[in-house]
């Protein structure tokens, strides 16, 4: 690619000026929105600019994200997007923790457990469903989904199921032995999983090559990919802003449709997870199933096995609680996902009927989480 042709590469497809100006606009609002008294602007007009600049900021955080995927290839691209997301996940939570007046003990849990039930039934469904109206069947390696969803069937039964069950003190928590030991756990079994997915055992790992896939696009320098990963963290960062910017008046909305306040938390966490989500549709449509896995699972499992460590971090050097074990219905429908993915995983091959079936549980999670 001669400097030319890259220098139109990059400022038509790595860094549109419309996508570059969103999170300083998004920066703007934010600031104007702390001084909106000062400056007597009304509060609706705020809301719907925040709403507007929060859909554009994940539009921003796919492309950005994608650039970055093109350039260090898979399974790498996945990776990078689900780290990013984690890392604000986690100053969220801890945020939320430390908050004289939101200090719930019971917010990791809620928030991961609502990240992994809207990756594993909700992303997951919708791509399969999308993926099979499109090409009646996708195929993707079995190997490594299955090695995926084994790691996180363990950790999500240690943090968020087992300590219901243990006497060292009265469930649903762990002593500080005990969440000591799953911390140390869950960071080695991820680690492992990743030198087993990038190193290791790569292959497994990497899209079914399809006739789709042969034209492909320019590959990004190393110059243009790391521009692109600022602008996927600080786009990421937007989302999370203007998603808490927006929150009060979601929770008002939803307390007055009567829906419990657990609600409001299944929202924020759709919101943060859109970038992730239409990443993954995107693959499934152009059948790269195998992305789409990847992206899901990789999320579910930073989730979990980035995220509770971290609070557990937090929690050991703040003095501050956490309630980690799952409520009976939701501790039903975890062990329901994780057995029909498994079954979805087994054949390596997949159908509209995979998806309606997760989209079914989404659908029972989501009701549960409205009207428990």
């Amino acid at each position: 690619m001669g400097s030319g042709e890259g220098e139109r590469f990059m400022h038509h497809t790595i860094l549109p000026p419309w996508r570059a100006s969103i999170p300083p606009l998004a920066a703007a609002l934010l600031v104007l929105a702390v001084h909106a008294d000062l400056l007597d602007v009304r509060a609706p007009l705020l809301l719907v600019l925040a709403g507007v600049l929060l859909v554009a900021s994940v539009f921003s955080a796919v492309h950005f994200a994608e650039t970055v995927s093109h350039r260090v290839g898979q399974p790498f691209g996945s990776i990078v997007l689900a780290l990013a997301v984690t890392v604000i996940e986690v100053a969220l939570i801890v945020s939320m923790m430390l908050s004289p007046s939101e200090g719930d003990t019971t917010v990791a849990r809620d928030t991961v457990f609502a990240t992994v039930m809207l990756v594993l039934n909700g992303v997951v469904g919708l791509c399969l469903l999308v993926g099979g109206l499109r090409h009646r069947e996708q195929s993707f390696q079995s190997h490594g989904a299955a090695a995926a969803f084994g790691v996180l069937g363990t950790l999500a039964t240690l943090t968020l199921i087992l300590p219901n069950f243990t006497l060292a003190v009265e469930g649903p928590h762990y002593s500080t032995v005990q969440l000591a030991f799953v911390t140390v756990v869950s960071l080695i079994l991820y680690g492992t999983f990743l030198f087993v997915q990038t190193v290791r055992h790569r292959g497994d790992f990497l899209d079914i090559v399809t006739t789709e896939e042969a034209g492909g696009h320019p590959v990004p320098t190393n110059g243009e990919a790391a521009i692109g990963g600022v602008f996927l963290v600080v786009s990421l960062l937007m989302v999370i802003l203007l998603a808490e910017m927006l929150a009060p008046s979601v929770e008002a909305g939803v307390a007055g449709i009567g829906f419990a306040e657990a609600f409001v938390g299944v929202i924020i966490a759709a919101v943060i997870l859109l970038p992730e989500g239409m990443t993954a549709l995107r693959a499934a449509a152009s059948n790269r199933l195998q992305t789409s896995l990847n992206v899901a699972t990789g999320s579910a499992l930073a989730s979990i096995g980035l995220s509770i460590p971290a609070i557990a971090a937090v929690s050991f050097l703040m003095g501050r609680p956490i309630t980690l074990g799952l409520e009976r219905e939701h501790i039903v429908l975890l062990v329901l996902s994780l057995f029909v993915g498994t079954l979805t995983l087994a054949t390596g091959r997949t159908t509209i009927m995979q998806g309606a079936v997760h989209l079914v549980i989404f659908g029972c999670f989501v009701l549960l989480a409205a009207v428990p």
